[in-house]
């Protein structure tokens, strides 16, 4: 399980209102990672991504770039305890 990892990642900038939500599932979805995404009332992005090291390592790079709508201003990722609890991306609303 070393090559399982899972990130719980706040995004801010212009993030809501622009597909980056949906910009976010595709991307895991292409990448074979799970998790979900959802806003935040406060304006932020909220994501919990779980999968191979390197899939997960990719999917936070387009993170920190984002979408072509977007522009994120900071990222704070924090390493949490891989645990296989989910077995697809979603979208939280």
């Amino acid at each position: 399980m070393d090559d399982k990892v899972r990130k719980h990642i706040f995004i801010s900038g212009r993030v809501q209102g622009v597909g980056f939500r949906a910009f976010t599932r595709q991307n895991a979805q292409q990448l074979g990672v799970n998790g979900w995404v959802k806003n935040l009332y406060d304006g932020r992005v909220e994501t919990v991504i779980e999968g191979d090291k390197s899939t997960v390592k990719q999917l936070e790079s387009k993170l920190k770039k984002g979408s072509r709508f977007a522009n994120v201003d900071d990222i704070e990722v924090k390493n949490e305890s891989y645990q296989g609890d989910f077995s697809s991306f979603t979208i939280k609303y």
